[in-house]
């Protein structure tokens, strides 16, 4: 059984970062014009922890994955500000080609739409056995016993001759953990999960979710898990960052964050979930919608959809901050965060 998420968070506190972001600014150049989708964004995440990027979509998590993978669209997007440290180095500032090989095979990423990112025409077993040709120089025999060995073990029946079937030939959820056992295939560092749920049914999901939990448990790599559904993460992560129209709002370890909210996004957020008590309640939900990048509202970004706004919200941009008698990493973007609590 995986060990619970809250367990764990005391024994990560001391270790180093392995991957810390500082101050990320990305802008995107439209034909509307300069669309600034990451401003300032910071977190970091140890090895063995997972931490929850969450969000709406459009908030920028998507983004923050790309730009951490030199994955941004060229020439559209770039990293104008900030840094993104790995293993004591700026990757932000390496040509987008050295940053790509590091990621070959320390970092990985499990995309939203395992459909569209596999190969339609090649087979699974060849796409799965693909890195260990090209980054471990094995030949296509000793490649595809690896690509086996991590079919069987992301759970896909019948791997021996499931590994000459095409994606389409798959399930949603097939495909998924086809994604995973890519992703793993050289024992990555760290691993950024951008939805890895999305579109499959729930029992499938907590299947995928236990699964990158075994897997984060056997080899002790970093976890990156980017969703909009709170209930997912709240059983894997350690600790969440809370985005909000390219900026993170909220931080802090998964428990105090879910108890005691202290920005009205998330509590918004968490205040919109179904729950079993409120059978037959209407839900609460969060008034207005995002907005438009090209134009983010002065002050704070949150203000023309947030119950607690007064003048200042209106014209101050609210910076992360951590009170008196608040746990110690957590933090809010918000004037009147006692307020909200």
């Amino acid at each position: 059984m995986t060990e619970p998420a809250t367990a764990r968070v005391d024994s990560l506190e001391g270790d180093p970062p392995l991957l810390r972001v500082e101050g990320l600014e990305v802008e995107f150049s439209t034909s509307a014009g300069v669309l600034r989708a990451l401003d300032g964004v910071s977190f970091e995440v140890r090895a063995g922890e997972t931490l929850a990027i969450l969000g709406e979509s459009g908030s920028g998590k998507s983004v923050t994955a790309q730009a951490v993978m030199a994955l941004l669209p060229q020439p559209a997007g770039s990293i104008v500000g900030g840094r993104i440290w790995y293993g004591g180095r700026d990757i932000a500032a390496e040509p987008v080609k050295q940053v790509r090989k590091l990621c070959a095979t320390e970092i990985a990423m499990i995309f939203q739409d395992p459909l569209s990112s596999l190969n339609p025409v090649f087979r699974v077993g060849d796409q799965v056995a693909e890195p260990f040709r090209r980054r471990r120089g094995m030949d296509k025999r000793q490649a595809l016993g690896k690509a086996l060995e991590l079919l069987k073990r992301v759970g896909i029946p019948n791997a021996e001759t499931r590994i000459r079937d095409y994606p389409h030939q798959f399930s949603g959820g097939q495909r998924q953990r086809i994604m995973i056992a890519m992703a793993i295939a050289l024992k990555p560092r760290l691993l950024i999960a951008d939805e890895p749920t999305t579109a499959l049914d729930v029992t499938v999901q907590a299947q995928i979710m236990d699964l990158l939990a075994d897997l984060q448990a056997e080899t002790g790599m970093g976890l990156i898990l980017i969703s909009h559904d709170l209930g997912v993460v709240a059983d894997v992560a350690q600790r969440a960052a809370i985005m909000y129209a390219g900026r993170v709002v909220e931080t802090g370890s998964i428990r105090e964050i879910y108890d005691h909210p202290a920005h009205p996004y998330p509590k918004g957020l968490l205040e919109s979930i179904p729950s079993e008590g409120a059978r037959g309640q209407r839900l609460t939900p969060i008034s207005g919608s995002p907005p438009n990048l090209l134009a983010v509202p002065s002050g704070c970004p949150f203000h023309p959809r947030c119950e607690f706004a007064i003048d200042v919200c209106r014209t101050d941009v609210p910076m992360l901050r951590r009170p008196e008698g608040w746990e110690a990493g957590h933090e809010a973007a918000c004037h009147r965060s006692e307020e909200v609590l």
